[in-house]
């Protein structure tokens, strides 16, 4: 007997997480225009990849659950004029051995088929969040059900949410995505240790993504997993700067955030360098500061400790520091009762990690955050950030914006650094890029 794709074993994974008599409906997205007639990258929704492994736009995919369970997808038809144009598809007549479907039909066919699919099943399972752009099918094909009641045939009476049992499958990495997600770690180091390099010789932050970039796609990487921040100076202050134009100030930091992605998973790494190779020291002692704290955190992260720890250790090492250094003044515990922090450290310490950089899965159950178990992967990522805004704090601390970001994989004994590989002191670091030059 043929072993099971990954996908498959996806798929009946959520197969067993719906009650009989159901259906998830999960689509691959349609293709966006950029500029006229030109379209951006197309990316397949994350769960829809999660249990096709399939990448074509205007793809469906129904998962029906009776007596056995049923996968059905729809997708575009072969259409040589079409793909001279935009490329090959894989067609219908392929789709069930290649991908371990049952059913293929093409994605005209759509309306008619699922009239068929859905009929006495009592529940359709779509994600709440694209919810409007299936209300109106679902709709439709509900109506055209209820008016074949006299042959026998029942409509589904309940729209349930797929999010919740897809999402919790999906915050639970197996083996394989395991091994995905490391591969996408190591390509992600690679990307910021050219980026460290190319620094020494670059004028422009632009100069800096580029090699990063490049370095991504030499390993096997075909695109980003967000958009690059590669930030220079008062420009690392801002959280989500993306427009990595200005000139590299050579006595500054260099704050670089980003990750490749592989096979659909994502890296996600923060580095912050002096773009001289050499740390001033207000810059070296801030830096020390945050990789104390996202030690701190680190190691507090094994199963059963709660989310919320990390980032209560990192927070307790910042606020300390903080008050050493003679940034905020005053007792440690207030400072942290009242937030304090906050004008220098306004995130969480870390997300879920997964297909989506920012990935899926609940923080909390039952209002209280849950605890960590082996299998999830979460990043840890503290920071600082003193802009010239911050006119009550000594200059000499100004324009310095640091995050440190790892990617965690909680295990059975506790954690394991996936984005291993990277200097990480000041020491090592200096020494890193001194061999470079």
């Amino acid at each position: 007997m043929k072993a099971k794709s990954f996908y498959q074993n996806n798929r009946d994974a959520l197969f067993n997480k719906m009650p009989g008599n159901s259906v998830a409906i999960i689509a691959s997205g349609a293709e966006k225009i950029r500029n006229r007639d030109v379209e951006y990258h197309f990316r397949a929704e994350s769960d829809f990849f999660y249990l096709t492994g399939f990448s074509e736009p205007n793809s469906v995919l129904f998962l029906i659950k009776q007596e056995s369970n049923k996968s059905v997808l729809f997708l575009r038809p072969k259409d040589p004029e079409q793909e001279t144009w935009q490329g090959r598809r894989l067609g219908v007549e392929a789709a069930c051995e290649s991908l371990n479907v049952d059913q293929a039909w093409s994605i005209e066919e759509l309306d008619e088929q699922a009239q068929v699919l859905l009929q006495n099943l009592e529940a359709v399972y779509v994600s709440f969040a694209q919810l409007p752009q299936w209300s109106e099918s679902i709709n439709k094909w509900v109506a055209q059900l209820k008016q074949q009641v006299r042959k026998g045939v029942s409509a589904p009476s309940q729209i349930c949410d797929l999010d919740k049992p897809l999402h919790e499958l999906r915050l639970f990495k197996s083996v394989e995505e395991i091994e995905r997600m490391r591969q996408a770690a190591q390509i992600s180091v690679k990307g910021h240790l050219a980026a460290m390099q190319a620094v020494l010789s670059s004028d422009y932050e632009y100069q800096v993504q580029a090699a990063l970039e490049a370095e991504f796609m030499k390993n096997g990487s075909p695109r980003v997993a967000f958009s690059s921040i590669v930030a220079s100076a008062e420009n690392a202050c801002i959280l989500h700067y993306t427009e990595n134009e200005s000139k590299i100030d050579k006595q500054a930091l260099l704050l670089v955030d980003a990750g490749a992605e592989w096979q659909g998973y994502a890296g996600d790494i923060t580095t912050t360098f002096p773009a001289s190779g050499k740390f001033s020291q207000p810059q070296a002692r801030l830096y020390e500061l945050v990789l104390k704290a996202q030690h701190a955190a680190i190691n507090s992260i094994k199963p059963g400790v709660s989310y919320d720890v990390a980032h209560k250790a990192s927070i307790q090492v910042l606020t300390e520091g903080l008050v050493e250094l003679g940034i905020l003044q005053g007792s440690v515990e207030k400072l942290i009762e009242e937030e304090a922090f906050k004008t220098f450290f306004m995130h969480g310490t870390g997300h879920w990690l997964g297909m989506d950089v920012h990935d899926v899965g609940d923080y909390k159950l039952n209002q209280q955050w849950r605890d960590f178990q082996p299998g999830m992967v979460v990043t840890v990522e503290p920071g600082l950030y003193i802009s010239a805004e911050h006119q009550n704090v000594d200059p000499k601390w100004h324009n310095i914006g640091i995050r440190i970001e790892d990617d965690i994989l909680v295990t059975k004994e506790g954690n394991e650094v996936l984005t291993t590989g990277l200097p990480r002191t000041v020491t090592e670091i200096e020494e890193w890029m001194a061999a470079q030059k």
